[in-house]
């Protein structure tokens, strides 16, 4: 802290303790005056009284004088005293407002050094908005980003079978020279040289990937890029990948990836309050095993407190989700009983947790989903209607639903 920032406490403490000074001594002399006036207001009538009743010849004249100078002694000893006890307490009230002025002091400026940022300047609200606006806009591009990493990480990565692996990618990249339109062979490139630490060959055989696809090209794709770029940048999100994350939203608000990278978009840009809202939707949608879990669990209490949300509490872990297709198309191989017996439980606890506790549409869409694949139609078509009037005002979250309702052949519940 500085002599200027000290300074400027003792001038505001300082001035509260003259208000405080004025209003104790002020006080004291109300007191002080009003038991004065008071006695004073005695005396006057017993003067009166005296010359009322020498008047009526009730007492003698040499008696009523002795009374009236008693009297008057009195007076003078009474405004003796007054002044004499003025001097004296006025040092008491003095000393313990100073005291109290100079315990506030000490006190403010050891919590404003403990917990304050005594060299950071007064930033309003909105200039500090603006310098993340503009700190968002001057982000290095990703081609200086991943040279960056790489300078700081140079590879290659070891790992046990790199040995037989390189020479089966390089074949697969000579392959792919004559076979410029084999989307699985550029989708197994990519996955491969991402495996080698080969990050930018891996991004450029993913976008040939997106590029074949064209305009339809699926989320998990582009999701899936978005990963390779931010691990070819050690995770600093770049404006190419902000433009990733855009399209993928475009097609899917609740996308983890995108929501998960859009967080550390703005957490990195000085928003963090954007981030809390972000990872708190991300949170209520992942899954219980998500990669990034663990991470926003970690970091959403104290975005709450920047954030202004000092009573968020974080809720319990996600819980195991219901089957999946793909779960229930592995059961397959179980006894029809036994497969039959799993499922349904599966399904049951789905159920149960949606009843509790609500979910995300995808939950919804899952347990419609699986429920037509047991052929427990009425079932399904009691979760739709719950669902859509769950989900009224969500217009895209009513797609995902109905979407999936046709699919298990539930169009005309």
């Amino acid at each position: 802290m500085t002599f200027g920032q000290i300074a400027g406490f003792g001038l505001i403490f300082l001035m509260v303790g003259v208000v405080l000074w004025r209003a104790v001594v002020r006080a004291g002399r109300q007191a002080g005056a009003n038991g004065q006036d008071r006695a004073m207001r005695v005396y006057r009538d017993q003067l009166a009284e005296i010359d009322r009743d020498l008047a009526r010849g009730v007492i003698p004249a040499d008696e009523a004088e002795r009374t009236k100078l008693e009297v008057q002694r009195r007076i003078l000893e009474l405004d003796r005293d007054a002044r004499g006890d003025r001097t004296a307490s006025g040092g008491g009230p003095r000393v313990a407002v100073l005291g109290v002025v100079a315990v506030m002091l000490l006190g403010a400026v050891g919590v404003y050094w403990s917990v304050g940022v005594p060299d950071y300047s007064d930033m309003p609200l909105a200039d500090r908005h603006a310098q993340a606006q503009q700190a968002r806009a001057d982000r290095p591009g990703q081609a200086q980003l991943e040279a960056e990493y790489a300078e700081a990480f140079p590879g290659p990565f070891d790992f046990e079978g790199r040995d037989q692996l390189e020479p089966m990618v390089q074949q697969l990249r000579e392959a792919l020279v004559s076979r410029p339109e084999d989307q699985t062979g550029f989708r197994l490139l990519a996955q491969n040289e991402a495996r080698l630490g080969n990050y930018r060959a891996a991004i450029e055989a993913q976008l040939r990937v997106i590029e074949l696809a064209g305009t339809r090209a699926p989320v998990d794709d582009l999701a899936y890029l978005l990963d390779l770029m931010a691990l070819a940048t050690g995770g600093i999100v770049s404006p190419e990948q902000e433009a990733v994350i855009e399209r993928i939203l475009r097609s899917d608000p609740e996308n983890p990836i995108a929501l998960y990278y859009s967080g550390r978009l703005y957490a990195q840009t000085g928003r963090p309050d954007l981030t809390f809202r972000l990872w708190r939707r991300l949170h209520d949608v992942s899954a219980p095993d998500a990669p990034w879990l663990q991470e926003i669990r970690a970091a959403l209490p104290e975005l709450a407190q920047i954030s202004g949300a000092p009573r968020y509490q974080l809720p319990p872990p996600p819980s195991p989700r219901g089957p999946s297709a793909a779960d229930i198309e592995a059961a397959q191989d179980m006894a029809p009983e036994e497969r039959q017996q799993m499922i349904a439980g599966m399904v049951d606890g789905l159920l149960a947790r949606l009843a509790n506790e609500g979910g995300p549409p995808q939950d919804w869409a899952q347990a419609i989903r699986a429920l037509g694949m047991l052929d427990r139609r009425e079932q399904a078509g009691a979760i739709l209607q719950e669902a859509r009037t769950v989900f009224a005002d969500n217009p895209q979250a009513l797609t995902t639903i109905n979407d999936t309702a046709r699919a298990a052949g539930l169009t005309g519940e």
